[in-house]
């Protein structure tokens, strides 16, 4: 009676220690740093895309910090015209991990993102004057254009094998704002994507490798009997 009781506790305390070491340590694990796969491929393989992102996130028990920055520049071609542009942005934000019982730690989010673009863009038109009843080739540039938008996030982290770890971030990005548009709005705005909808959706499979700052709590799941 006295073993069965004693086990029972000591079952009670480790499930209490682990709950209690995983819900009050906030302080940083690891860092995890890596690159978008689908930017990589688009570069490679489209001759209108050229771009790179990295990603990174920092975990604070089971929230997750969140940064990204890329590079990206894209041309349209029609035959009224075409368009171009070149830039860089950032993202910054919050992942909620909701599998916080996974030994491996891996993870299941929901989260929101502030993007910020930096970028310059060039339109060339054929244009018809109805009074030269000529063909015109006109031309427009802007230089420090500035965007701006939201994102809700959502996606998975899995570890693959020690330090490496794969996962995909679904974007719903939302509120766009451009500055510095004076003769033509962005067709296209950096990090985010084509503008001729108020929302939009992006999608990024990507490739971790992580960085222990210290050592894991040791999870333990135990069930009281």
């Amino acid at each position: 009676m006295l073993l069965i009781t004693s086990t029972a506790f000591s079952q009670d305390v480790d499930t209490v220690r682990a709950d209690s070491v995983i819900k009050h340590s906030f302080i940083p694990t690891g860092i995890r740093i890596g690159t978008d796969l689908i930017s990589i491929g688009k570069t490679q393989f489209q001759n209108n895309f050229s771009g790179w992102e990295v990603n990174a996130d920092v975990d604070f028990y089971r929230y997750f910090l969140a940064l990204d920055y890329g590079s990206w520049s894209r041309t349209f071609t029609s035959d009224s015209g075409n368009y171009a542009n070149d830039g860089t942005y950032w993202r910054v934000g919050v992942d909620v991990n909701f599998l916080l019982k996974d030994i491996d730690r891996n993870l299941f989010f929901l989260g929101m993102r502030y993007g910020k673009a930096n970028f310059s863009e060039d339109l060339n038109v054929y244009a018809y004057n109805q009074f030269t009843k000529t063909y015109e080739d006109l031309n427009y540039s802007h230089s420090g254009v500035n965007a701006r938008w939201f994102e809700l996030t959502t996606g998975i982290r899995v570890k693959i094998w020690k330090v490496i770890w794969m996962g995909y971030t679904a974007r719903f990005k939302f509120g766009l704002k451009a500055d510095n548009t004076t003769d033509i709005i962005p067709a296209d705005v950096p990090g985010y994507g084509r503008t001729n909808k108020d929302s939009y959706w992006g999608f990024n499979y990507q490739i971790f490798i992580r960085i222990p700052v210290r050592k894991q709590p040791t999870l333990i799941i135990s069930e009281k009997k």
